[in-house]
This record gives structure tokens, C-alpha cells and sequence, in this order.
């Protein structure tokens, strides 16, 4: 069973990489690097710009390629509201995508070696008391490692549901933080107002500061 499970991680992501490939044109991953190539890319993109912005959200977390440059050039092709709704859809099946791969690929290996560490036994405990509580916490930090905690996800006990619905849920500030950088940056740069971006500057430090409030409030004990 666990190789059914391994060799259907390992399709999965491979399709995925393919298809974001054949449907970029032969482009290479080097894009998913380069803000002003990914902003042309998308907007030259036609009818199928939004499925690509889609797609490589999935590959960039599946692959663990930090997708807040996704996100940013997303506020400055779609806008605020639809760029946060297709980064917010993208970034939560990469994540889906991400976690299941942790978990079908690498759980036996990462079990047989640290699980029986004291500090692993209590974060376990904490996961499945308080899981969809911890995925929103950890989420709701804009600044949090997000291709790191996907993969972390997946390896620990949190199940499935409770993870992808507080992924979902909990990345849409930051996501909305982002995608209104990518609008006020690329407004600023045209020579508007620099006031909304340093307003978004602001609110993405305030959300950053929101795990370490609810930690010191006594509301959240991992």
C-alpha cells in the first residue's frame, strides 16, 4: 500500500510540473524567480492566464518554491479581490498538494526516527487536541515559512479536513496583505501615492505580530 501511495505522490507531481510546462509554452521553473517575466508571462497569457496562475501555485509548493512572488505579481495582474481569490485557491491545493506528499512519501521515514523524541510526543498531542486551532495560528503569520510548515504538516498527525480548511481560511489575510502589495507596488511604481503601500507594509506587520499576541494571551499552548 505504501508504494501505491508513494508512486501516486510522484505522479501527481510530476503531471503537475508537466502540465504547467506544456501550458506555459516549454517556459522553466526560473520564471516562478522573476516578478517583472511572471507579470508579462500572466498578462500575455490570454484565456488560459488564470488556470496557469493556478497551476503554478500547485507546482511552486509542491516543489517547495516560495510562492509570495506569485501572490504579489497576482495583485498586479488580476487586482486586489481576484488576485487574492485565485492565490488563495492555488496556495491552498499546492498546500493540499505539499502536505499529502509529506505524508505519503516521507511519514514512515520521519516516524521511525524522531517520533519517539519527548518534544515530537507533545507537539503530536497538542496537533490533534487543537488541529484546526494550530493550522489557523500558524497560518494566519504572513511571515510563516509556508513551503516548510506544508511539508511539516504532512508529517505530523493533523488530519486532512483540519488542515486544508484551516489553510484555506487562515492564509486569506496574509494572501490579501500580498496581493495588495502587488497592486500599491506596482501603483507606486507608475508614480501614484506611496502612502497605500506603506499602509500594506503596516498590515502585514500587525499580522505578522497576531501568533505571538495569541500565544501570550494563554489562548494557544503547543
Amino acid at each position: 500500500m505504501r508504494l501505491t501511495k508513494k508512486t501516486l505522490g510522484l505522479f501527481v507531481a510530476a503531471a503537475a510540473l508537466t502540465v504547467f510546462l506544456s501550458m506555459s509554452g516549454g517556459h522553466t521553473l526560473l520564471v516562478l524567480f522573476d516578478r517583472m517575466a511572471l507579470t508579462d508571462f500572466f498578462e500575455e497569457a490570454g484565456h488560459s492566464s488564470i488556470g496557469l496562475f493556478v497551476v503554478a501555485h500547485i507546482v511552486a509548493n509542491a516543489v517547495g518554491v516560495p510562492g509570495t512572488l506569485l501572490v504579489i505579481v497576482g495583485g498586479a495582474v488580476y487586482g486586489l479581490w481576484w488576485g487574492t481569490l485565485w492565490s488563495v485557491v492555488g496556495a491552498s491545493l499546492g498546500a493540499i498538494a505539499a502536505f499529502c506528499l509529506a505524508r505519503y512519501l516521507f511519514s514512515d521515514w520521519f516516524k521511525a526516527r524522531f517520533y519517539h523524541k519527548p518534544i515530537f510526543k507533545k507537539l503530536n498531542t497538542a496537533l490533534c487536541t487543537n488541529a484546526l486551532l494550530c493550522v489557523l495560528t500558524i497560518r494566519f503569520s504572513p511571515v510563516s515559512p509556508f513551503n516548510v510548515v506544508n511539508f511539516a504538516f504532512g508529517l505530523s498527525p493533523v488530519p486532512v479536513r483540519a488542515y486544508a480548511i484551516g489553510t484555506f481560511i487562515g492564509i486569506i489575510p496574509g494572501t490579501l496583505a500580498y496581493t495588495w502589495l502587488g497592486v500599491t507596488g506596482a501603483a507606486a511604481l507608475e508614480g501614484n501615492s506611496v502612502v497605500p503601500l506603506v499602509i500594506c507594509l503596516l498590515m502585514l506587520m500587525m499580522l505578522s505580530a497576531l501568533p505571538l499576541v495569541a500565544r501570550g494571551s494563554g489562548k494557544i499552548h503547543l
